[in-house]
């Protein structure tokens, strides 16, 4: 694998040339990085010529994420908005002997020492998300396996700055988003399903469409959705 880095049009763009068959063109969020997979068997100046036929999409997706909602960062105070699964709570604060975030109707409550800051409220919150998202990815993982007769893979959740899941094929192994427990079980169930097709097609490809379509015939909505929801803050630690 070989990497480069370019300037085409006045964009940024880092290539990477690898084992493949199709060039491929992504512009990620949240900033819009520019990036282009190529085969091996592609020099250079070809690569940059594709990159040219493509400014105009590449300006497009650009200025989406730049007009797109983006969550503000939280204080962790009481009557603060957050959410979870898609429904929005008002944060309360309380103190107690032990630490602990839990629902209470329209309320997430989050009990923890007297003095405790906002970088110790910000954990206590996200080992909540961490715990409730991890239920939710191991239902749809283990129902979707069994459909599409796969034995149920490893998965990890961490903090992804540009991917809401992402699969290496090789490891059989899944990753998602921390942030995903802010979004709809539709949501959730989406990247599910995207990474573990993955386990069949590496690439986004017309056989990757067609998985989709069979194991998920509600994917372009749910992926629509998604695409609309606030994007995070990126000030998770």
């Amino acid at each position: 694998m070989i990497k480069e880095s370019v300037k085409v049009g006045g964009f940024d763009v880092e290539v990477t040339f690898k084992d493949i068959k199709n060039l491929h063109l992504r512009v990620h969020p949240p900033h819009g990085k520019v990036t282009v997979s190529s085969p091996l068997f592609y020099d250079l100046d070809k690569v940059k010529i594709y990159i040219a036929t493509k400014l105009g999409w590449i300006k497009k997706e650009q200025q989406k994420f730049l007009n797109q909602l983006r969550e503000q960062p939280r204080d962790y105070i009481t009557q603060e908005t957050h959410y979870f699964l898609g429904a929005k709570y008002l944060l309360l604060v309380q103190i107690g002997e032990r630490n602990r975030v839990y629902i209470d109707g329209d309320k997430l409550v989050v009990q923890t020492r007297e003095g405790a800051d906002r970088a110790y409220k910000e954990k206590l919150v996200y080992q909540f998300y961490r715990k409730e998202l991890r239920i939710r990815l191991q239902r749809y993982i283990e129902e979707y396996s069994k459909v599409m007769g796969l034995e149920i893979p490893d998965f990890k959740i961490r903090v992804m700055r540009t991917k809401w899941g992402a699969c290496a094929t090789e490891l059989k192994c899944l990753w998602f988003n921390i942030e995903l427990a802010k979004k709809p079980l539709d949501s959730i169930e989406y990247v599910v399903v995207h990474e573990l097709v993955h386990l069949f097609e590496r690439h986004h490809n017309k056989r990757f469409v067609l998985l989709m379509d069979e194991y998920l015939p509600s994917w372009r909505l749910q992926k629509k959705v998604l695409n609309e929801l606030a994007l995070p803050a990126y000030e998770v630690k």
